[in-house]
C-alpha cells in the first residue's frame, strides 16, 4: 500500500501533536498538583468537586456562625450572672433589713446599698454592644430595654420597652438559634427594690412598722421571682451552648470528610502522572526518530 508524502506528514503531525498536547497536560498537572486543569478533563469530577466546593463554603459559614453566637450567648450569660450577682447581694440585705432591732439609720445605709445594685441591674439591663446595639430588647435593638421614668411614683418608674422577638441565626442546615434574649420581667424586680428604698428612707424608718416591713417582704418575694427569672434564662443558654458545640463538632467532621473527597478528586497522582510523562516523552522522541528515518528513505534506496 503506497502512502503519499503529504498523508504520511499528516499522520506524523497530528501524533506529535497528541503527545506533545498530553505532555503539556501532564506538565501542568505536576507543577500545580491538580489533576483537573480544564472541566473537560473530567465533566463529571468537575461537577463533584463544585458540589463539594459549595458544601464546603455553607459548612464553614455556618461554623462561622455558630462562632459568632456562641460568643454572643457567652457575653450574655455573662452580664446575666453579674445581675443574679446583683440580685443575690440585694437579698442578702433585704434578710438583714427585716429583723426589727435594726435602728433607721441602719436601714439608711442599707438604701444607699440598695440603690447601687439597683442602678447596676438597670445599668447591665440596657447594656450595648460593641456596634452600639442594645443587647436585651429583643430585636428593637435601637432603644433601651428598660425605661426610667423619675416623674412616676416608686413602684411604677421602670418600664421594659423593648419586645420578646428573637434574632434567629441559621447555624445549619434546616438549624436557627436565637442569638439575643430579652430581660422582659426585670424591670418587676427594679420597681420592687425601688419600692423598699423609698420605704427604707422614711425618716424613722423600722421594720417593726407593718407598711416598712410589707414592703421589704414584698422585696424579698420580687428578687426571688427576678432571681429565678435571670437563672432560668442562663440554663437556656447553657444547653443552646451544648447543642452549638455538638453541631460544630459534627460540621467539622463533615468538613474533613468534604477535604478528604476533593483532595481524592482533585490532586494529581504524581507517580502515574510520572510514569506517563515518561512513556510519551519516549513515544515523542520515538517519533522524532521515526520520522527523521523515514524522511531520508528514498525508492533509489530500494533499487
Amino acid at each position: 500500500m503506497r502512502v503519499a508524502t503529504g498523508q504520511y506528514q499528516q499522520l506524523i503531525n497530528n501524533s506529535l501533536q497528541q503527545n506533545q498536547d498530553r505532555i503539556n497536560q501532564l506538565t501542568l498537572q505536576l507543577a500545580s498538583g491538580s489533576r483537573i486543569q480544564l472541566p473537560s478533563d473530567d465533566p463529571i469530577g468537575n461537577v463533584r468537586i463544585s458540589r463539594l466546593n459549595r458544601e464546603q463554603a455553607m459548612v464553614t459559614q455556618y461554623k462561622d456562625n455558630i462562632a459568632t453566637v456562641k460568643v454572643r450567648l457567652l457575653k450574655n450569660e455573662n452580664y446575666l450572672s453579674s445581675m443574679v450577682t446583683d440580685m443575690g447581694q440585694a437579698r442578702d440585705l433585704l434578710v438583714w433589713a427585716a429583723d426589727g432591732s435594726n435602728t433607721s439609720d441602719d436601714l439608711k445605709s442599707m438604701s444607699q446599698s440598695l440603690v447601687a445594685m439597683r442602678d447596676s441591674v438597670m445599668y447591665t439591663a440596657n447594656m450595648k454592644d460593641q456596634e452600639g446595639r442594645y443587647m436585651f430588647s429583643g430585636t428593637a435593638t435601637d432603644q433601651p430595654a428598660i425605661q426610667f421614668d423619675p416623674n412616676a411614683a416608686p413602684g411604677a418608674r421602670y418600664t421594659y420597652i423593648g419586645n420578646t422577638d428573637s434574632q434567629m441565626v441559621v447555624v445549619g442546615n434546616g438549624i436557627t438559634q436565637a442569638a439575643n434574649v430579652d430581660v422582659k420581667g426585670v424591670q418587676d424586680w427594679l420597681n420592687k427594690i425601688d419600692q423598699v428604698i423609698s420605704a427604707l428612707d422614711v425618716p424613722g424608718a423600722t421594720a417593726n412598722d407593718p407598711a416598712t416591713h410589707a414592703a421589704i417582704v414584698a422585696g424579698l418575694d420580687g428578687t426571688d421571682d427576678g432571681m429565678d427569672l435571670v437563672s432560668n434564662k442562663i440554663a437556656v443558654f447553657g444547653g443552646a451552648q451544648n447543642i452549638l458545640s455538638t453541631l460544630d463538632t459534627n460540621l467539622s467532621n463533615v468538613s474533613l470528610s468534604n477535604d478528604s473527597a476533593l483532595n481524592d478528586l482533585q490532586q494529581t497522582d504524581v507517580a502515574a502522572a510520572t510514569i506517563d510523562l515518561n512513556g510519551y516523552q519516549l513515544a515523542l522522541q520515538a517519533t522524532y526518530k521515526a520520522y527523521a528515518k523515514v524522511g531520508n528513505l528514498s525508492l533509489f534506496d530500494v533499487l
